[in-house]
């Protein structure tokens, strides 16, 4: 037999077997996934959120932290005065927040800002929710935000169900209650 023929018998046969094997692994994986998707599989469980406590925004003898909505949920807005599109977020969020008459907890944390300016940016977008001050960015730095704004929804057991990169919008906040409530 010629080396030609051997090679081609050679190849033929390792089609053939990896074809078996691509078969094999594909009937894995689809008896993994339906398996994963019936009716008794669990959902993933939602990461817990790192607590924090500290100073309200303009007062420092007063804290916010997020023990005391113990069995609340709670959204968790990370943002700053000189954050350009938190200039767009801010007056949104101010407005959702006012309509939902105290119903959501709602907690702005500030970041690497000065007390001066935050204050002027938050009373200028007429914000009424509660709001903390992260000068040093440490919570910040718990809930692995770099860049700014940033969004997480808690359920009531303060996992987090939702995590918004940049500006919200109002899709983003039906979105973000719907997971709080189902996740709870």
């Amino acid at each position: 037999m010629s080396t030609t023929k051997a090679v081609a018998r050679l190849i033929g046969r390792y089609k053939l077997a990896t074809g078996i094997v691509a078969v094999f692994i594909a009937a894995l994986v689809a008896i993994t996934v339906t398996a994963s998707s019936g009716s008794g599989a669990s959902k993933p469980k939602a990461a817990a959120a790192p607590g924090f406590s500290v100073a309200v925004l303009g007062n420092s003898a007063k804290k916010i932290s997020l023990s005391q909505y113990a069995g609340k949920p709670v959204i968790l807005n990370f943002w700053a005065s000189w954050c350009t599109p938190c200039q767009k977020e801010t007056p949104l969020l101010a407005q959702w927040y006012k309509s939902q008459h105290g119903h959501v907890n709602l907690i702005g944390l500030d970041e690497n800002d000065t007390t001066a300016n935050a204050q002027k940016f938050a009373s200028a977008k007429g914000v009424t929710y509660p709001l903390g001050f992260d000068p040093q960015i440490q919570v910040a730095s718990a809930y692995g935000v770099q860049a700014l704004p940033q969004t997480f929804f808690l359920n009531s057991q303060h996992h987090i169900v939702d995590h918004i990169y940049g500006a919200l919008t109002t899709a983003d906040l039906t979105k973000g209650l719907r997971l709080m409530d189902n996740s709870s």
